[in-house]
This record gives structure tokens, sequence and C-alpha cells, in this order.
């Protein structure tokens, strides 16, 4: 299937489980891919047959600037259900929210999530 993807989204929010979180706030980078058909937008050129894709960026770091959640899980929903409710072409979509400097003591690099979701019928 064809799709749109908007990579690196990098949004700082105060999203988390930990108070400190919430207080100091991170970075979390979003990736987003929108399945859906380009045949009407590759042969018109028209770009009312696709996905606005700046517009989307928008959408997205609108929610992730938005009220505060304890679950980046729950954000990535939250994602999803304003890029379907404002797109009728997206048939599909996944939806990778990373937080670059979790509050975790280790060596690693990041953690992520990632969902698929697909339009209800």
């Amino acid at each position: 299937m064809d799709n749109i993807k908007i990579n690196g989204i990098k949004t700082y929010a105060y999203h988390g489980a930990l108070e400190a979180e919430r207080v100091l706030g991170q970075y979390f980078i979003t990736d987003i891919v929108m399945y859906l058909d380009l045949t009407e937008a590759s042969g018109t050129d028209d770009l009312n047959a696709t996905v606005h894709y700046g517009e989307a960026y928008q959408l997205v770091e609108a929610v992730i600037r938005s009220e505060p959640v304890n679950l980046i899980e729950h954000l990535a929903e939250k994602v999803s259900r304003t890029l379907f409710d404002r797109y009728d072409r997206i048939l599909e979509m996944d939806i990778t929210i990373t937080k670059p400097s979790p509050p975790i003591d280790g060596s690693y690099e990041n953690v992520s999530i990632t969902l698929n979701r697909k339009r209800d019928n």
C-alpha cells in the first residue's frame, strides 16, 4: 500500500508517569507512517487527493504538546485518533513515539513504542 511518512517530529512536552517528567519535561520524537491509496494524487497532482503532510505535522505536534499523560502508548493513541478524524483517506497508520532520555538508570540509546492502527469501518 502507498504511504506518507513524517519522521523525527521533535517536540518538548511534559508526559510521563514520574513527577519529575511532568515538572522538567523532555523531548519526544514521533514518527508517523500513514497508509493510503495515492493513485489519484499521483495521477492528478491534486493536493485534495492526498494528506497534506504539513497540516498533519501540525496536528501531531499539537497532540504531543497537549495535556500531559502518563504513558506514551496513550499519547500515540491520541495521535492516531486525531489523524483518522481529520483524514478520511488514511486507512492504516504506524505511530512510533520515542523518549530519547527517559529517567532510567543504565546505558541505552532510547525507549520507544509503536502502535499500528487500522481505520474502523
